[in-house]
């Protein structure tokens, strides 16, 4: 991609990503209230222990951050309308097949509509679930330390749920792989 492209596609993902979170500190009636303070940075968090989640599949399946204890987990925060993002997901598909003997588990987190990503997902035939949401979802991120809301977000969390690395922005394979490797 040019780099004049790219320059753009990531101004357009940090307005989109300072509206979302402008809507949710303006306190919209159906927005969750959720008291936390969010790391300064996306580093911020590292060496901590992870912040718990509870999001919905497309399914309406809940699941939590406490349903992947005791396994390396891979969080990567996406949109259908996020370009970065489209283009790492088969990527992490591909990382997933091949670290899931290892006990990795990507889980993608969209902010998105329910049956927008469960049919991309199913397009690119993913190999890892798909959690989505709105604000909810703003909120995780900046849990995560993703104060700016801005997408692609990626958090790394051991087995012993510390995070042990945050990436904004899109990811290099070999770099998420030296990352995973460490954790061994």
């Amino acid at each position: 991609m040019p780099r004049v492209a790219l320059m753009v596609v990531v101004a357009l993902l940090a307005a989109a990503g300072g509206y979302f979170v402008a809507m949710y500190s303006a306190g919209s009636p159906s927005a969750p209230v959720v008291t936390t303070t969010p790391a300064a940075t996306p580093a911020a968090l590292v060496g901590q222990r992870r912040p718990d989640f509870t999001h919905r599949d497309p399914t309406g399946r809940a699941w939590s951050a406490a349903d992947f204890d005791g396994q390396p987990l891979l969080l990567n925060f996406w949109a259908t309308w996020c370009a970065p993002c489209v283009e790492e997901m088969p990527m992490l598909s591909t990382l997933q097949r091949d670290l899931a003997a290892r006990g990795l588990r990507v889980v993608g987190i969209a902010l998105d509509d329910p049956e927008r990503a469960a049919a991309f997902a199913a397009d690119l035939d993913l190999a890892y679930p798909v959690l989505v949401g709105d604000t909810d979802v703003v909120m995780t991120g900046q849990r995560y330390g993703n104060r700016s809301g801005m997408l692609p977000f990626t958090v790394l969390v051991d087995a012993q749920g510390i995070v042990r690395w945050t990436h904004l922005g899109a990811l290099e394979a070999a770099d998420v792989r030296a990352h995973v490797a460490a954790l061994d």
